[in-house]
This record gives C-alpha cells, structure tokens and sequence, in this order.
C-alpha cells in the first residue's frame, strides 16, 4: 500500500492544468462497443480507473490503439461475448464501479450482458434500481444471482418508450441513454441527469448517428436507429480538479492560474467558492486564484448560517463537498456542509479533527465547520484516504499544515488523479510517495 509523505506550509505558485474528466471517460469508452467502427477519444487521463476500463475493452477483444498520450482509438467489431461469462471478466468488474456502463451498450447491440454487482468508494450504498428499472423498461429482463452477485440481462428486441426516473441518477441515465439509442422507436427520459458529462455523451452519440434531443435538460428524447458509426471525440476537462485546485489554493493561500478549465461547463461551482469567500478571476477560459491570507464566509441574507449542499446538476456536484468542507477549516466564520446523496462521505471528518479543524459531525450527512481564519494551522496528521474525493480533501489539509503528514491508502487517490504529487510538486508543493 503506497503513500504520501507531505511537507506542509509551502505556498504553491504556477499554472496547473486540469486532467480529462473521468466521469465523462467512463460512459463515452462503454459507448465506443455500440458500433463496429473505430472511434477515437482525446483528453483521457491517465488514472487507475480509466486505465482499468480501457483494458477490461481490451480484454473483451475490443481493438485499442494508443495514438498519443491521452488519445485512444477503439473498435468494437470482434467483441468476445464468451469472456463475460469468465470468473476473470465478472471478478474485474466487482472492482470497478464503471464497468456497470457496459449493460446498456451491450445489451443494445448484442442482446446480452452480465456484470457484477460493483465495488467501488466506500461512500455509502449507490443503488442500481434506475439503470436496471429503465433498460428492463425497453424490454430487456433482468436475473440476479444473489449467491455470486452477479446480474445477467438479456433483451432479443429493445423497443423505445416513457419512463420517468425516480432519481436523476447520472450513470444510470447513460446505461438507458446507450440502451435507446439502438431501440426501435421513440424513448422518452423524463427526470434524466443532465450534468456536462451526460451531455457530452449525447453529442458523441448524436456524432455517431443517435438522434438524441433535449441535451443539456432534463427531459430527453432518443429516436432509435439501426446502427451508428464511428467518431472522433475530445473530452472535457475535470470540473472536480478544477474545483480542488481552487480550494488548494486558497487553503494554501497561494497564487495559483488553472488553465483550460471550460468555464461554461463549471457551473455553480466558481460561486459555491465565492460563497465561502474565496476571490478567483475570469481570465478567458482559464481561471486565476490570488493569493488571499483571509477569506469570510457569507451568511445568507437573513444572517443566517451558510449552508452549503449537493444536489442534481445545475446544482453543486457532491464530488466537491469534500475539498469545500476542509476549505472552510480555515475561513472566517462558519458553514453547514449538508451531504445530501451519500450517507458515508463525511466520515473522514474525524482526521481533520485530529489535525486541529473544529468540525461538529451531526450525522452522516451534515457537518458544522466553523473556521479557524488562518489564525491556527492544521496539525500534520498519520490517516488513511477512504475514498478518492475525501483523500484529495485530505491530500489538501496536509498541504496546508504545519510539520509531516502521511497518507495511506493514496491508490484511491490515484484512481481519480493523475499523476498529482508531480504536477502539485511542479507548483513548490512537497510530497514524496512511498511504496
């Protein structure tokens, strides 16, 4: 189990670009089984959970070629479906969360899919109702053995219809997205996620031939077609690195430009920091954090307490509560983190109470952080990252500490960030890994 070393309290000076965005890699590399012809894909990052999925497709007798470093080519056109029956392929999925995606493009085009039940960060129970409830909604049946946790689904024809999803889940919205494209008729998702991600898998699919409308709402409609072709696509940049770097920043209180971050696909998130008080400029398509030694929270108008929480997108992403929470450690005033979508997500707050933060834990999905306004540094702290979101959370309180701090478990981090001790090393932090 490798480590991270931090040696705290170093301001960080430079430019920093974001990686690709996972969450988007993961659905538009399941859609590249949906067409027997090659799509190319730009802008992958090169993480564990990525680099994993690309060789489960690999594995599966898709064709990839790497065509430069973060730019990969696909096709589909000799897929083994005898390997998804192997132990190997369902062993492979339990441990990866993404590899759910794969039931919608493969029981659209193949008319089959097994998959296990998947692992992933220890966030909480992410249910997978509304993936299985709307693709078995197109036609396609579902069997579940409890014993092995192993899911099979099957459909001999898929056929388009109305749903309405009893929640905006975004991963369960693109399995039934991939399954429709290649369903007879019209579907119609009503309540569908429609974070940049899922937008961006629309366009790829619509690029391919799908007939996809109502991108970027809430309220999709997909014409079924026979067959899609292949694509050249450029992922977007990762709103959640954008989003730490800005925190990193101000915790550090450091000057710090992140470049290339698609500002018109961030959101809420530039004002979800502002509302924590942190100053960050505009600069064309890149953002510039000063360095700011104090930054207040705001109250709402009536005075009281801020409250900061997740929600569906246009709302805050939950991916950012984590670094939000520890930013606000070291503001002026205090703040109610409210983590509505996941019931274990703030269970890493007991290491930053350790490390010196003043943090009222009121249940697993609220936290009271009032803010110690730079006037008292983090303690260096001995912990272990739970989860990718809360061990770069983590990653950031050390960074702004005072002495040594050490973190375990960092394969989590690496699952969700590239490369991050060299980049953040690059920009004068000091981490050393250990093995």
């Amino acid at each position: 189990m490798a480590s991270f070393v931090i040696e705290g309290g170093h301001k960080l000076h430079g430019e920093i670009v974001p990686q690709g965005a996972k969450n988007e890699v993961l659905q538009v590399v399941c859609a590249t089984l949906l067409t027997d012809e090659e799509v190319t894909i730009s802008n992958i990052p090169n993480i564990l959970d990525v680099n994993n999925l690309i060789q489960l497709l690999r594995d599966m007798g898709v064709k990839v070629s790497k065509k430069s470093v973060d730019t990969y080519s696909f096709k589909a056109d000799d897929v083994n479906l005898a390997y998804l029956e192997s132990e190997e392929f369902l062993t492979r999925c339990s441990r990866l969360r993404g590899s759910v995606m794969l039931v919608g493009p493969l029981v659209a085009r193949f008319g089959q899919a097994m998959i296990a039940k998947p692992g992933g960060d220890k966030i909480g129970r992410r249910r997978l109702d509304t993936h299985f409830l709307g693709i078995q909604k197109l036609g396609a049946s579902f069997n579940y053995d409890a014993v092995n946790g192993v899911f099979k689904i099957t459909a001999s024809h898929l056929k388009g219809t109305y749903m309405l999803l009893d929640e905006a889940s975004v991963t369960g919205t693109a399995n039934i997205i991939m399954a429709a494209v290649l369903a007879e008729g019209k579907t119609t998702i009503y309540n569908a996620a429609c974070e940049p991600y899922l937008q961006q898998l629309c366009k790829m699919l619509n690029s391919m031939g799908a007939k996809i409308t109502g991108i970027a709402s809430n309220l999709l409609t997909i014409e079924g077609v026979k067959s899609l072709k292949g694509c050249t696509h450029h992922v977007l940049p990762d709103m959640i690195e954008v989003g730490s770097f800005i925190g990193m920043a101000a915790m550090t209180s450091s000057e710090v430009t992140i470049k290339n971050v698609s500002y018109k696909n961030l959101g809420i998130i530039p004002d979800s920091f502002r509302r924590l008080g942190i100053r960050l400029e505009q600069r064309g398509d890149d953002i510039f954090v000063p360095q700011q030694d104090h930054y207040e929270i705001e109250s709402f108008i009536d005075g009281s307490i801020m409250t900061i929480a997740d929600a569906p997108w246009p709302g805050l992403t939950p991916d950012l509560l984590s670094v939000m929470l520890v930013v606000a450690t070291q503001a002026k005033g205090s703040v109610l983190i409210h983590q509505k979508m996941f019931e274990s997500r703030l269970f890493f707050v007991d290491k930053l109470i350790d490390m010196g933060a003043q943090i009222i834990l009121c249940d697993p999905h609220r936290a009271v952080v009032i803010g110690h306004d730079h006037n008292f540094r983090l303690r260096g702290g001995n912990m272990t990252s739970p989860d990718i979101r809360a061990g770069i959370a983590l990653l950031i309180a050390a960074l702004s500490a005072e002495g040594i701090s050490r973190i375990h478990n960092i394969e989590q981090i690496d699952r969700g960030y590239q490369n991050i001790e060299q980049r953040l090393t690059a920009l004068g932090a000091r981490i050393t890994r250990i093995e």
